[in-house]
Order: C-alpha cells, then structure tokens, then sequence
C-alpha cells in the first residue's frame, strides 16, 4: 500500500465573524469560514481578476478561543492542518457532501495593534479560560537559552 499525506497550508480572510461552541466535554470548537483567492487573467481581456475558493475551517481545543476573540471578517490568517471528507442526508433525503479543514495551527496575520479582542459574544455555556494574546496562541515556545558561551567564541 503506498503512503499517503493530509497535509494543507491555506492563506486567506475570514468570510464572517468566528462561531464558538463548547462540547460536551468543555472543548471549545470554533468555526471558521475563508476565502482564497487565486489570480486568473481573462484570456479575453486580457485582466488579471481573482476567483475566491470559500472553505470551512474548524479548529479545536486551546487555539479555538483565542481565534473568536482575536478574529473578525476579514481578518487575515495563515492555517495548517488536515482536509476532511463530509457526507450528510438532508431531512428531505437527499445526499450531501463537502470539503473542509480542521485546522491544527492558525497564525494570526494582522499587525499587533489591530489584534484588539472582540467584544465577548455569548456561547452556550462558555467555561472560563485565561486570557490568551495572539503571540501565545500561535508563537512556538524560543530554544532555550545557552549562556555557557561567551561572544567571543562565535567563529564570525
């Protein structure tokens, strides 16, 4: 059997405002929806125009509260994580299927002073978390610091 990979890295703006919800578990889940844009030129008119591909993002866990309290429509954002396959039956019977992307890492693309937090919207039942900032919800942790090391022992 060959190896396979679910790997997809997306940038683009949020269509609308994050949706948070809580699990029963406490899990805090939040939905998002993007737009990428890919340049296409007319071959007509010879223009160049964008042609939006709309995907739903859901992202799970510690990074989902900081994305609804730090996100908004058209907030810019960098995400990696995994393509999943959705198949449901409508109440009138017929099949419905859909790409999305649940998501494992959002950067948050908008410069420090424009990241303020949202006015808190009211979930169903939001347990209490820390207060979180953009930096560490998607910073990774810095390497530890060597100091057993003096300057002038750098080769440059």
């Amino acid at each position: 059997m060959a190896a396979s990979l679910n790997r997809i890295v997306l940038c683009g703006n949020l269509t609308a405002d994050p949706e948070l919800a809580y699990a029963p578990s406490g899990m805090a889940i939040c939905k998002l929806r993007l737009a990428v844009n890919e340049r296409v030129k007319n071959s007509q008119t010879g223009e160049w125009t964008d042609r939006p591909c709309y995907v739903d993002i859901t992202v799970f866990g510690n990074q989902a509260e900081p994305c609804n309290q730090y996100l908004s429509k058209g907030s810019p954002v960098l995400l990696e994580g995994k393509l999943r396959y959705e198949t449901w039956e409508t109440p009138e019977g017929a099949k419905r299927s859909k790409h999305s992307v649940v998501a494992e890492r959002v950067q948050f693309i908008a410069p420090r002073e424009d990241s303020a937090p949202r006015p808190a919207a009211s979930a169903q039942s939001a347990p209490a978390a820390p207060k979180v900032t953009p930096a560490q919800a998607t910073a990774p942790s810095p390497p530890p610091n060597d100091e057993s090391g003096d300057d002038e022992d750098l080769p440059f």
